[in-house]
């Protein structure tokens, strides 16, 4: 039998920054713990408590994917920090927050008699959830993040199911909770990220214990791991993005989970590699999950039930992962051979047609519940927007429809046999690239918004009038501050693609930096002259046309598979009823 001590060195962490302690209350008065764990007995296997300590983590490193790359909103680069060196303090608590989630919390620390109070919430079942900050941060949840992730789901499992299966399950609990303290995070400065970390990292440390248990629940780990992946992709770091990506992959795999499953088994599924597909249209990869293995239904006969958009969407999300890989795959040299050179063009030409006949069939034969409600032109709405105003009613249309015009701006930048730049082409990614600048522009649903930033960055690429260019830049900073999803490097790129004169560099440096100690001083010709520290070296450029390289690895039947050093084999002839999540 092994017993396990987990100790908190939060204190011990904040004293060797200054002032660190002088935040703390006196030991007498409060102490803070983690909730009690029962003791792991589990078949041997060398657990982290008896490795040596190389670092003072209270929560071992994880298995991160390796390579050199990285990149501002996301990063392939291998860390061997944990996120809890990201954290100041984990033992305070918010306790000012009122029904607003946007309203200040309290920066006071609890000094009351209640020895007993805890951060996380505790072990045995809960009728419902009677904190306040946890009603705070779950509210946040089911209205702004489980919004997205239910967005081709159409029982809603993330925000109007799971929630209440999570009051008998902490670490899903903690789960919800860390997603959605870190979105108050992204919109709202007042709040700091550490509370967010500690139930992330709680969460986590209850992963890790369960996937050490033969007998576990399966289908709480994956889904946790998949609500975790959520949490990092929210995050900016990349200590923060890389615990669980492919953890969560392998225990989607490992539950057998795909495109033909039913409740959350789907919800998870579609989630999973919805949010692969967006990263590899962003870094132009291949998805390491081939669509052609997903077992998706692709009968593209007239729809002439409602309620089923969902499926369409999912028949979309397989054809731009086609085109994906597509894209991802064109040939950097010319064969040796021109026989062999045609042949191979001639291939890829008819590989070419096969997906645009599927966006053309998809387009014919969708319900009509999926096509515009409402269409006016720019010169007929009243926003005064260089974009025709698109009215789509349900979500999963609003999702569907982008993925659609996402697909055919794609397509016409990538044939194999006409450059972009003819007419045809032209015309072809300009009218797909305005109706998906014309959804974005006038959709007032927030549930849309991850899918919304991918999409409008491909079609504004390919716009070419400069007031267009700008209402597209100002649609993005609409986006970051409903939703605080970080769209400053997509400005960047975009200004460059369009050939923007770059901005002036010190100016720059001071507005990307607010805390450097460049905003002390004037900028040159202001009087003081003040020589400015030399940027930063050029990050290496992250390789496109590869396979996804943060899920290569997403399998636990290879030998380098996620969570080493604690995942055990289940037990699969352990079953466990899920009455809210079916």
């Amino acid at each position: 039998m092994l017993l396990v001590n987990f100790q908190d060195e939060s204190r011990e962490i904040a004293s060797e920054y200054k002032g660190g302690l002088s935040r703390y209350s006196h030991l007498d008065q409060q102490v803070i713990t983690p909730p009690r764990e029962q003791t792991v007995e589990y078949p041997p296997r060398r657990m982290i408590a008896e490795a040596p300590r190389q670092d003072n983590n209270a929560l071992p490193p994880i298995q991160h994917s390796t390579g050199t790359y990285s990149d501002s909103s996301m990063s392939v680069k291998h860390e061997q920090m944990h996120s809890r060196h990201n954290s100041r303090h984990h033992s305070h608590s918010h306790t000012g927050s009122d029904a607003s989630y946007m309203a200040p919390p309290s920066t006071s620390y609890s000094n009351n008699n209640d020895n007993n109070q805890t951060l996380t919430p505790p072990n045995e079942p809960r009728r419902y959830l009677d904190n306040q900050e946890e009603v705070l941060f779950m509210q946040v949840f089911v209205e702004e993040v489980g919004l997205w992730m239910d967005s081709m789901d159409h029982m809603k499992h993330f925000s109007r199911l799971l929630p209440f299966h999570a009051l008998s399950e902490p670490m899903l609990l903690n789960a919800f909770l860390a997603c959605g303290a870190r979105h108050l995070t992204l919109v709202n400065p007042i709040y700091h990220e550490d509370k967010a970390l500690y139930y992330y990292d709680t969460a986590t440390t209850q992963l890790l214990r369960s996937l050490q248990n033969p007998d576990r629940d399966t289908v709480v780990c994956a889904t946790t791991a998949v609500i975790l992946n959520v949490y990092e992709i929210m995050s900016e770091r990349a200590t923060q993005r890389m615990n669980h990506i492919a953890g969560a992959r392998a225990l989607i795999k490992e539950c057998g989970w795909n495109a033909r499953s039913t409740g959350i088994g789907s919800a998870c599924f579609w989630l999973n590699v919805g949010m692969e597909l967006l990263s590899c249209l962003h870094f132009n990869w291949k998805l390491a999950w081939e669509p052609d293995q997903w077992g998706i239904d692709m009968d593209f006969q007239r729809e002439t039930e409602f309620g089923r958009e969902e499926t369409w969407v999912h028949r979309m999300l397989y054809i731009v992962g086609k085109i994906a890989n597509f894209r991802a795959s064109i040939p950097r040299f010319q064969e040796a051979s021109p026989h062999d050179e045609q042949m191979r063009l001639q291939t890829r030409f008819a590989e070419w047609q096969r997906y645009k006949g599927l966006c053309d069939s998809w387009n014919d034969n969708i319900p009509r519940t999926m096509q515009p409600m409402a269409y006016l032109y720019p010169s007929q709405n009243s926003s005064k927007s260089a974009f025709p105003e698109v009215w789509l009613i349900k979500r999963a249309t609003i999702v569907g429809r982008l993925f659609y015009h996402t697909a055919m701006c794609l397509l016409a930048q990538i044939h194999p046999l006409m450059p972009k730049e003819i007419d045809e082409m032209r015309t072809m990614q300009l009218h797909h690239a305005h109706q998906i600048c014309g959804i974005v522009a006038h959709v007032k649903d927030r549930g849309v918004a991850s899918v919304a930033l991918r999409s409008l960055a491909i079609a504004a690429e390919c716009l070419v009038i400069r007031r267009e260019q700008e209402e597209v830049l100002e649609i993005f900073d609409k986006i970051k501050t409903e939703t605080g999803w970080k769209v400053g490097f997509l400005h960047k790129e975009l200004k460059e693609k369009w050939g923007w004169p770059p901005e002036n560099p010190t100016q720059q440096q001071m507005v990307s930096q607010p805390t450097s100690l460049a905003q002390f001083f004037p900028a040159p010709g202001q009087g003081l002259s003040v020589p400015l520290p030399a940027p930063p070296p050029a990050r290496p450029k992250i390789p496109s046309g590869i396979p996804n390289p943060l899920l290569k690895t997403a399998d636990f039947s290879l030998p380098n598979h996620p969570y080493q050093q604690y995942y055990q084999p289940p037990n699969h002839q352990n079953t466990f009823a899920h009455t809210y999540m079916t």
